[in-house]
């Protein structure tokens, strides 16, 4: 088609709110637009919040931590497993926590006499002689350090 516009200029403005009138007679109930791409639509908006990542404690940690929950819950004893009082030493502790010689239990122990080694010397063989030859404040040291090892080896 060779229709020329450019040379006709007694155009008469439409109204936009007549011609929207129109429209709407015509066609009362339009279709809804097609949704816009979800390349093209605006990303949605996402809160940025702060949460720490989840980590979980592992079965040593575990077994650590409610030992020395129990001993400061029922107290710290030497020279035998449970006294009169129902306080514990260092094995019954561990005992206590793990409920039976699970390998938490024993990965525990061998951890805590690592760490009562580490801090007291080499010569401790076994849990209980160390326990019975030091204070309270020297087995609490070391039940923490062995905690925040098992802690940062996440075990």
């Amino acid at each position: 088609m060779n229709t020329r516009t450019d040379s006709i200029t007694d155009f008469t403005p439409v109204d936009q709110d007549l011609y929207a009138a129109a429209v709407q007679l015509l066609d009362p109930d339009p279709t809804p637009a097609p949704a816009r791409p979800a390349a093209l639509a605006a990303p949605a908006q996402v809160p940025l919040t702060a949460t720490a990542p989840v980590r979980l404690t592992g079965p040593v940690e575990k077994t650590l931590t409610d030992a020395l929950t129990f001993l400061d819950t029922h107290g710290w004893t030497r020279y035998s497993l449970i006294n009169t009082e129902g306080a514990r030493c260092s094995i019954g502790a561990l005992r206590a926590a793990a409920g039976s010689r699970n390998a938490a239990y024993c990965d525990a122990g061998n951890l805590l006499l690592d760490e009562a080694r580490r801090q007291h010397g080499k010569k401790w063989e076994a849990i209980p002689a160390w326990n019975d030859s030091h204070s309270g404040a020297q087995v609490r040291s070391v039940w923490e350090a062995a905690i925040r090892r098992a802690h940062h080896m996440n075990i």
